[in-house]
């Protein structure tokens, strides 16, 4: 298993707004209703089209429709229904911008994601990004998991302030864990990138280079043994799950396209002995 490492966080809180607070974001499961909050973010209702009616997460309670969340005065990347090769299909259209695609789940007692299945098409990676180096920490497409948990046993007080940030600029706080799947441009599939702000948002590469670019790509996860291999803990229950491209901090523009995502359930494992987690 590769793991890399980022810088930890230094400097006043603005620096984090600048640097990576949308990111931290992206895992908020909910979010405040439709409109602008109090810290100038907007969430949208996002068209119920025959890509949302297939994207089907077993078990679901919740409800939640799938909503664009925008922050500030952030260029907003530009997330669309589309038919590519006639796949239904979300166009995602980054150009230097940053924002999330997503929507609140909630599963019943006892019940735990299990696999994860979906397809993304990339027609070309971004090549000045790094997201070891939380200044150019873009990717062309991401998709996002977020857990509850124990966070009395896990969360560092940076981690408890990060929260706190989270509830005044969504209206929900920090999840207690965030998995993201990227599709990377230069570290190899397996690699486990902890954010250099927190390590309870870990990045896992489940694609990697330029082979399989301009064309869809399918894939299945297990989303608890993932949890696992980027954690080293049992996942907790899981609150959302969204769509991530963005380009702002390196400038460019990129482009993605996402097919259905489909989610199944299983009977919640018990927990297993937590390894050290992994320093940012």
């Amino acid at each position: 298993m590769t793991r890399a490492r980022g810088p930890l966080l230094t400097g006043p809180w603005p620096a984090l707004c600048r640097a990576g607070l949308c990111l931290l974001l992206a895992g908020c499961a909910g979010g405040p209703p439709e409109g602008t909050g109090d810290a100038g973010e907007r969430v949208a209702a996002f068209p119920v089209t025959d890509w949302a009616l297939r994207s089907q997460i077993e078990a679901d309670t919740a409800g939640a429709a799938w909503v664009h969340q925008t922050f500030g005065d952030r260029t907003p990347t530009r997330y669309q229904p589309v038919l590519l090769h006639g796949r239904p299909a979300v166009h995602a259209h980054s150009a230097a911008g940053n924002s999330s695609l997503r929507k609140a789940v909630a599963l019943p007692p006892g019940r735990a994601a299990d696999v994860l299945r979906f397809a993304w098409f990339v027609p070309r990676l971004n090549a000045a990004a790094d997201l070891c180096d939380s200044s150019i920490d873009d990717a062309v497409a991401r998709v996002v998991l977020s857990f509850d948990g124990d966070r009395a046993g896990r969360f560092t007080a940076r981690d408890h302030l990060l929260s706190e940030l989270a509830q005044l600029v969504t209206g929900e706080p920090l999840p207690y864990a965030t998995l993201m799947y990227v599709w990377d441009n230069r570290y190899p599939v397996g690699t486990v990138i902890a954010n250099p702000h927190t390590a309870r948002i870990r990045q896992l590469v489940v694609e990697s280079g330029p082979a399989h670019l301009g064309r869809w790509v399918d894939i299945e996860r297990d989303v608890q043994a993932d949890f696992r291999h980027a954690f080293g803990e049992t996942a907790g229950p899981l609150q959302g799950i969204g769509l991530l491209s963005d380009a702002n901090n390196t400038g460019a523009t990129v482009d993605a396209w996402y097919g259905p995502l489909t989610l199944t359930t299983a009977p919640q494992r018990a927990p297993v002995g937590a390894a050290q987690a992994l320093a940012p």
